[in-house]
């Protein structure tokens, strides 16, 4: 957290958090979400300036809740996770990069959706690998010991027999709807 927040907080102490305002969305991208936004239930307008996306960035983190926000100086800005806490792309030189710039580490956990969303853990961090790396991902994953065909993944998607690995890494299957509450996060926090 920066120097800056911090002070901020010290200095303000009881400022009121807010809610809908923000959300990260299934790519990795911060959404500033206005009234009209909200009303309409729009994702909202994607944040590219880098200096405030920075901010964001360095700021980010979760309550006790599993409710995750921006530390915008005294205020709470609470998000709405369209996935994830965290999302991942695929980098040459880190592995998988999460949208904080951040590398994920050693990946411990691996669950794919009925949606074929991967999503992929290490220590505290969970994040859905963005739709657009699926194919590199997918270069990477075998079903006992061949290398996963489409069809092969799609099979198993659906039940059928094998041992899914991402690399050395066994896949799990879950229920999207399941994935916030086995991995301790809520999407849409509420006051």
């Amino acid at each position: 957290m920066d120097d800056i927040v911090k002070q901020a907080i010290a200095k303000w102490p009881n400022v009121p958090h807010c809610y809908g305002w923000l959300a990260l969305d299934a790519r990795g991208g911060w959404r500033m979400r206005d009234e009209r936004a909200q009303q309409r239930e729009l994702p909202g307008d994607k944040l590219n300036q880098p200096t405030l996306v920075g901010f964001i960035n360095r700021n980010y983190a979760a309550d006790e809740r599993g409710c995750w926000y921006f530390q915008n100086g005294p205020q709470r800005v609470y998000l709405n996770l369209e996935a994830t806490p965290f999302i991942a792309r695929t980098d040459p030189q880190q592995g998988l990069l999460l949208q904080t710039g951040e590398a994920l580490g050693v990946m411990e956990r691996a669950c794919m959706t009925e949606n074929g969303e991967l999503i992929v853990a290490s220590g505290d961090k969970v994040a859905k690998v963005d739709d657009r790396d699926m194919a590199q991902m997918m270069q990477a994953m075998q079903i006992d010991g061949q290398p996963a065909s489409d069809e092969a993944l799609m099979a198993w998607m659906e039940g059928g027999q094998g041992s899914l690995l991402l690399g050395q890494t066994p896949v799990e299957r879950i229920r999207q709807a399941a994935v916030p509450e086995e991995f301790g996060f809520v999407k849409i926090p509420q006051p």
